[in-house]
């Protein structure tokens, strides 16, 4: 069920039929894509989407798919389906075009590369080609349509005919024309024409009387007259019959044509049926590519799991206005546990658009249209759609808004179930609120009850009350930036939003008289309630900021680590290849070495210890010896050693500082635990810690310990008693306080300054700058600030203090005293 009736409108999915409808090659497709019906098939819908999916990979692939020649023959099927009727020379042109493009696509379906386009293979099944019709087409039509001579034998003869009669009236006219020029009686630039289907002579006017034959025609002006000279009358007389002989045997052939393929026709729809799905689906690929569509995961029951949706008329007009990139996309999950969404934010803040985005989308995919999400979103399917969004009013109905919403709810009451998608726009509006109220409390808890899914959104109180209190409901908020004051269109689940009244009064400038008494009228307790949202928005938004800061350093330190383990790697692969060259060359020059001295000490021997002999191999031998201290080798080696030496200690050394940055790669205490009892004033160690603690007094099984300033009491068997050597060795004096790095508070403090300057940095910038300001301040324990904006329009100065109000750390704040800056300062006092 889809209600109401105009919901496509209402949703603007009459639109993605118009703009998908743009690509389609003829009209037949266009109406396709009319025909397309919501569905709640699982199998359909699959069927349909990857139909779409796969030529969206046609089209992105480097393949060329043939898409000439798509023509509308549907009507000349109707007319040739009854007796009596034929088909013109171009309706049978048209056919076979039609074929041939059919023809075309069933090759490019069976080639071997395109066997994984199985949806589209699929819907050609029972499609044919036809060759007999095309090569019965083929013998009796020329390449531009008409019929060829060779039809029929009595056709040739009658054009054959026609020929030698056009050209002897032609020989006579050039004859009659070019005596009428000698004679003066036509210009002598004139030409041949045909008036009426006759060949005639353009005469002036004043000289028609003196050309003997018939008028046809006159110009214009009535200057011209076009004369049949009486000489080829006859002859045209004839040639008029011949053509109306071969007009006969033309509708006798295409008659016998049409005849023809008459048993052909039902095969003929089929195949013209084909053409104008391969249409349909063409123009919803191109359209996907063209809003950056997918085809998601599909389950069989209902379920939305979407990442990254977009709605798709919105991302065309933002592209249009060159603001894509602008674009907020949605995250949105319902599941059995959290079925109904109750979205409250404030007004313009996107709330409307995300429940038109759902239904839109849902609507879409259940149509077989693919989906501008993320491709691992998941959609599930719905048997029935609800939609109450806008105003219903009628004057001849005597239907009030109220009303018109108060009758689509008992609709809903009555017909919602568990397959069922509810859309509900501002829920419980346009009546007394109270009243209002209580009533759409009563619908939720029935809507709830009855298993249905839905968005529903509001800016009723009770309502997210009643949501967070209830299984099956969820609250979810739209972001809104109170820095700024304007909306930021990010769906957040899991709490309710702000409708911020207050805040986008105060914007756009109401007293502050009025808004205190509105205030009053409204009462603490609601006041605060808004304010808690206020500051749960602010707080989640400033500590994402934080995480995402930590995330991106946590991620830089683990390029470093990676970088620098890979280039200690690296060099020791290089320090052993370096020692075994330099082991290889020692070993050769030791090798020559021994070589040496068994030929000095043969030599020797053979010399019979003669005193020159042996004194000369002597200082040969010390020679070499010298050749080997001073070889190249050694001195190269020494150097490439001494700089290997270099590099590896300062990697160790890098290694070294990143381990102590970071908490998870530091190693274990390697000091050894003492094994023997526990007494007061024991240095200890509790197990898995690495800082030392002492033993201020010893219980049964327990010990007060003192860990720097921290004094607690633990269980005897988780400490461990270290020796004072240990102690000593492992944690000496100056190294008891922890390494903070830059975020030492000692350091931080001395560096901290109580004063910043703001001035000319835009809002945004400046709300951070004094938000990372405060957080500073309070780390290092300052709570007197003094932030210089400057006075100019005030603007900063009130968006600063509008921050500064919203702030559960600020005790007050004022401006300066007069003589120094006055309004153009704000003093801050933070809470102690």
């Amino acid at each position: 069920m889809i209600y109401p009736d105009n919901f496509e409108q209402k949703i603007g999915f009459d639109k993605i039929r118009e703009l998908a409808g743009k690509y389609c090659l003829y009209q037949p497709g266009k109406d396709e894509i009319e025909r397309l019906r919501f569905s709640s098939d699982p199998e359909l819908i699959k069927k349909s989407l990857l139909e779409v999916e796969e030529f969206r990979q046609i089209l992105i692939g480097a393949v060329e798919f043939p898409i000439e020649n798509f023509i509308d023959i549907s009507e000349s099927l109707k007319k040739a389906r009854l007796e009596g009727r034929f088909l013109e020379e171009l309706e049978f042109f048209n056919l076979k075009k039609s074929l041939d493009s059919v023809r075309l696509i069933l090759n490019f379906l069976k080639k071997d590369e395109n066997a994984k386009f199985i949806a589209m293979q699929a819907l050609a099944v029972d499609v044919k080609v036809f060759p007999v019709v095309i090569d019965r087409l083929n013998q009796v039509l020329n390449k531009i349509g008409r019929l060829k001579d060779s039809a029929s034998r009595e056709l040739q003869n009658i054009r054959k005919e026609i020929q030698l009669k056009e050209s002897l009236i032609s020989r006579k006219l050039n004859k009659i024309l070019e005596k009428a020029r000698k004679d003066g009686l036509v210009d002598e630039d004139a030409t041949l024409a045909v008036r009426n289907g006759r060949s005639v002579i353009p005469v002036p006017s004043s000289n028609k009387r003196n050309v003997h034959g018939f008028i046809h025609d006159e110009s214009a002006t009535g200057k011209t007259s076009y004369i049949e000279p009486v000489e080829i009358v006859e002859a045209n007389n004839e040639l008029r019959e011949l053509e109306a002989k071969e007009k006969r045997e033309v509708i006798r052939i295409l008659i016998e044509l049409t005849d023809f393929i008459r048993p052909y026709i039902g095969d003929l729809k089929l195949s013209h049926i084909f053409l104008a799905k391969i249409d349909s689906i063409r123009a919803r690929a191109k359209f996907a590519l063209n809003i950056k569509a997918v085809h998601p995961k599909i389950t069989n029951h209902p379920e939305i799991e979407w990442r990254n949706a977009i709605h798709p008329i919105l991302l065309l007009s933002f592209r249009e206005l060159g603001k894509e990139d602008r674009l907020v996309p949605l995250d949105i999950q319902l599941n059995k546990k959290d079925r109904i969404l109750l979205i409250s934010g404030p007004n313009a803040g996107g709330k409307s658009v995300c429940l038109q985005t759902v239904g839109l989308l849902q609507y879409m995919l259940q149509s077989g249209f693919l989906v501008p999400v993320n491709e691992s979103s998941v959609f599930g399917i719905f048997e029935s759609f609800f939609l109450d969004m806008g105003d219903e009013q009628s004057i001849e109905d005597d239907l009030s808004t109220y009303s018109s919403h108060l009758i689509n709810m008992k609709i809903f009451s009555k017909n919602a179930d568990q397959n069922s998608l509810i859309l509900i726009d501002e829920f419980g509006s346009g009546t007394e609120p109270t009243l209002g109220a209580a009533i759409s409390e009563s619908i939720l808890d029935h809507l709830n009850k009855s298993g249905a899914y839905g968005l529903i959104t509001t800016h009723y109180t009770n309502l997210k009350h009643f949501a967070s209190e209830n299984e099956g409901l969820i609250n979810a908020a739209m972001l809104y930036d109170t820095g700024l004051m304007k909306p930021l269109f990010k769906l957040v689940i899991g709490r309710p939003g702000s409708s911020f009244a207050f805040e986008i009064a105060r914007k756009i400038g109401l007293s502050e008289e009025i808004l205190k008494l509105a205030e009053s009228k409204i009462g603490k307790e609601q006041v605060d309630y808004d304010k808690a949202l206020r500051d749960l928005i602010r707080d989640k938004k400033y500590w994402e900021n934080k995480r995402t800061k930590i995330r991106i350093s946590e991620k830089r330190l683990e390029q470093l680590v990676e970088r620098y383990d890979k280039e200690l790697g690296d060099t020791e692969k290089l320090r052993k290849t370096i020692l075994k060259e330099a082991k290889d060359k020692a070993n050769a020059l030791l090798n020559d070495a021994n070589r040496k001295i068994e030929n000095t000490i043969r030599e020797i021997i053979e010399a019979e210890a003669e005193k020159e002999k042996t004194k000369a191999i002597r200082a040969g031998l010390n020679e070499f010896k010298t050749s080997v201290n001073e070889a190249d080798f050694q001195d190269k080696n020494a150097v490439e050693a001494e700089n290997l030496r270099n590099k590896i200690q300062e990697i160790k050394q890098r290694d070294k500082q990143i381990k102590a940055k970071n908490p998870q790669r530091k190693t274990e205490s390697k000091q050894k635990p003492v094994n023997t009892p526990i007494t007061q004033g024991d240095r200890v160690l509790m197990k898995g810690q690495d800082v030392p603690g002492q033993v201020l007094k010893v219980y049964a099984k327990k010990a007060s310990v003192a860990f720097g300033h921290v004094k607690t009491t633990v269980l005897l068997e988780q400490l461990e008693k270290i020796s004072p050597e240990d102690f000593q060795q492992n944690y000496p004096q100056k190294s008891r306080k922890a390494d903070l790095g830059d975020w030492d508070v000692s350091r931080l403090r001395i560096k901290f300054s109580p004063d910043i300057d703001v001035r000319g940095k835009r809002a945004e910038e400046a709300l951070q700058t004094i938000n990372d300001f405060i957080d500073m301040a309070i780390t290092v324990q300052t709570h007197d600030l003094r932030v210089l904006h400057g006075k100019g329009n005030g603007i900063l100065r009130e968006l600063i203090r509008q921050q500064l109000a919203a702030s559960n750390v600020v005790e007050s704040y004022r401006d300066e005293h007069v003589e120094r800056g006055g309004a153009g300062v704000t003093i801050i006092k933070l809470i102690s």
